[in-house]
Parts: C-alpha cells; sequence; structure tokens
C-alpha cells in the first residue's frame, strides 16, 4: 500500500500545532489589562461630588463694623434664618396674622433694607409682609455658584414652603422684578393673580448696561476680587464714617469685606434675571389675560440704572399692565418715593 507523499509545508506542521498555546497565552496576556480596566470603569461608583463652598454674610463682621449700625440682624422685627440647599437666608415677617399676604424681593446690590419705609407702611396698614435677603446679599450666605434666575426662584419657593404660605402677592425691585416676574411664571400656583414690578429689570439691553455694570459682570469680578482689589475696596470703606447715603456705604461694606459678594453681583449680571427674561413676561402677560389678574409697574421716568423706555417693552408683553409713572422719579424709588410707592402698592392689593 502506497502513502502519500508527505507534503512541502507537513514538516511545519508540528511546530505550528505546538506554537498555538503559546500565541493564546500571549493574547491572554496583551487582553488582560484592557478587560481589567473595562471591568474597573463599568463596576467603579462615579467620583464623590464636591460640596458647596458658601460665602460668609454680614453676621460674620466684626461687632465695629459700621454695618451694624446700618443694617443690623434686627433690623426689621420678626427676623429668623433657615437653611436652604444652597446656604442659610434671613428672612423677617412683619404685619398682622391675618392679613395679605405680600412678598417684597430687593434688588441687584441692596439687601432687604431697601424696603426700610415700604415694608413698614404695608405692615401697619394691614398686610403680613415677608421680606428677605436674597444669596449672596445682606445675611445670607453667598454661595459659589451661577446667580441665575433659577437659583433666585427656587429660592423663594423654598422660603415661602418653610414659613407655610401656599400663595402670595409678589412684588419686586430692579432685579427683584426681573424675579418676581419669573416666580409667577415657573410657580403660578404660589402667586396671586396680581404682581407689581417697581423699576423692573428681566428686559435690559445690553446696551443700557453701564460701564460700571459690565466691569462688574467681567470674568475678573466673576471670581473673588484680586487681593489688591479688595484692599483698595476695604480702603473705600474704611476711609469715612458713615455717609448721607448709608445705603452706598453699605453696597462698599459688602464688596469690600463679603467675598461671595462681587461674584454674585457679576454672575447675576452676566447670568440672573437682568436681561433676556421676554418668555417670563410673556406668561405673565398670559396669564393675566386668561385670569383676569392684574399687573402694577411703578417707574420713575428719569430712571438712569432701568431707563423709562423698558416700561414700554414691558407692556408690549403684558398689555394689561397699569403703568404709575413718578415724574422726574430715579430708580431708587422705594426710597425717595416711599409714600408714594407705598400706597400706590396698599392700593393695589387691597382692590377687588
Amino acid at each position: 500500500m502506497k502513502h502519500p507523499a508527505p507534503s512541502a509545508g507537513d514538516h511545519l506542521r508540528p511546530r505550528l500545532l505546538s506554537m498555538a498555546p503559546s500565541s493564546a497565552l500571549q493574547w491572554f496576556i496583551l487582553l488582560l489589562p484592557a478587560a481589567v480596566l473595562l471591568a474597573y470603569f463599568l463596576t467603579a461608583f462615579p467620583p464623590q461630588s464636591v460640596s458647596l463652598t458658601n460665602y460668609p454674610s454680614l453676621a460674620t463682621l466684626p461687632a465695629h463694623s459700621p454695618s451694624w449700625e446700618i443694617y443690623p440682624e434686627d433690623f426689621y422685627a420678626g427676623g429668623a434664618y433657615v437653611r436652604l440647599p444652597y446656604g442659610s437666608v434671613r428672612y423677617w415677617l412683619i404685619g398682622p396674622e391675618n392679613g395679605q399676604r405680600i412678598v417684597l424681593i430687593h434688588g441687584l446690590s441692596v439687601p432687604a433694607i431697601i424696603w426700610k419705609d415700604v415694608g413698614p407702611y404695608l405692615a401697619t396698614n394691614g398686610f403680613r409682609v415677608l421680606l428677605y435677603d436674597l444669596y449672596g446679599r445682606g445675611y445670607s450666605d453667598a454661595p459659589q455658584t451661577t446667580y441665575d434666575t433659577t437659583l433666585y426662584t427656587t429660592q423663594l419657593a423654598l422660603l415661602m414652603q418653610y414659613v407655610g404660605w401656599d400663595k402670595a402677592h409678589i412684588t419686586g425691585v430692579s432685579m427683584g422684578g426681573g424675579i418676581a416676574a419669573a416666580f409667577v411664571a415657573q410657580f403660578p400656583h404660589l402667586a396671586t393673580n396680581r404682581t407689581a414690578l417697581i423699576a423692573s429689570t428681566g428686559l435690559v439691553d445690553s446696551s443700557e448696561l453701564s460701564r460700571t455694570s459690565k466691569f462688574l459682570s467681567s470674568p475678573l469680578m466673576q471670581s473673588s476680587p484680586l487681593y489688591i482689589l479688595s484692599l483698595y475696596l476695604q480702603h473705600l470703606a474704611n476711609s469715612r464714617e458713615i455717609s448721607d447715603d448709608p445705603i452706598a456705604d453699605l453696597i462698599r461694606i459688602q464688596s469690600a469685606y463679603l467675598p461671595g459678594f462681587n461674584p454674585a453681583v457679576a454672575s447675576s449680571i452676566r447670568d440672573g434675571p437682568i436681561r433676556s427674561l421676554a418668555p417670563a413676561f410673556t406668561a405673565l402677560g398670559r396669564r393675566t389675560r386668561k385670569q383676569g389678574g392684574r399687573v402694577l409697574l411703578i417707574w420713575g421716568t428719569a430712571d438712569s440704572v432701568v431707563p423709562f423706555s423698558n416700561a414700554a417693552r414691558v407692556c408690549a408683553l403684558v398689555p394689561s399692565a397699569e403703568l404709575l409713572t413718578v415724574p422726574e422719579g430715579g430708580h431708587d424709588l422705594t426710597i425717595s418715593h416711599a409714600q408714594e410707592v407705598g400706597r400706590a402698592l396698599a392700593d393695589f392689593f387691597r382692590k377687588e
């Protein structure tokens, strides 16, 4: 019996067969690190989030600071603190407990002292008034975060929940007006059908921002002030006794000694309720039209911060809004025309 002649490659087959286990081992060794790395990423827990940093408030300043004389912690009666997710918030409840409920929201840089005459006026006229300091101002903490509209509206929603208010009249001045309009749009179930806006932001054109505002919103001021700048601000705050304008003094003190104040103001101008709130005002106008609600606008014709032309922009989106014009009135109407503003608000919220 003849056997087939061996082919030319037959003498190589044993060698190849003998190399197979070695090749498999090599592939195993090569793939093992990749498999281990893949398994790690599939099973490892995500990294732990960094905790929120909160900068201190006026409450931490020494007893000799002029801020305690200008705006003490008990500036209004009925004050307390509440701890919310983004930090501690100072608030006050004044007026009879059974009175109509009104929330007063301050603006960009001046805390609740801006209502020093209007708030007590409403309280003595039978209203239950909720005042509070926004994050980054006064006696509320300054979280290291983006100060956008949602931060402010949720702050108020949580505060109202804490004090047990299910609904209230919402009133805001300057940036507080923008917050008020956005709050009514985002949380309509927490607001009555009456809203009052005083020299409100929300529709400000970029060209109307002052050079100071543009500087404050620059990337330089998005972080804590530079050391030399901080020393200069402290020098300004210390170079005089309380002046004839204690509100301006309070702004300087916050800017110089509260490391979270300047970033809060900067971020609010860049990211907050200063511009681009047309959808919120449109929603306010729609709500007013459908539910028979009312909106009161109060504006000074000489306002150089939020020019009077902004009143027409608001009225275009809220056609039924009632406009109270203050001839030659500036931006600080709650200070310069407190009695007029107080009476207008009381009459507006009392009307059936």
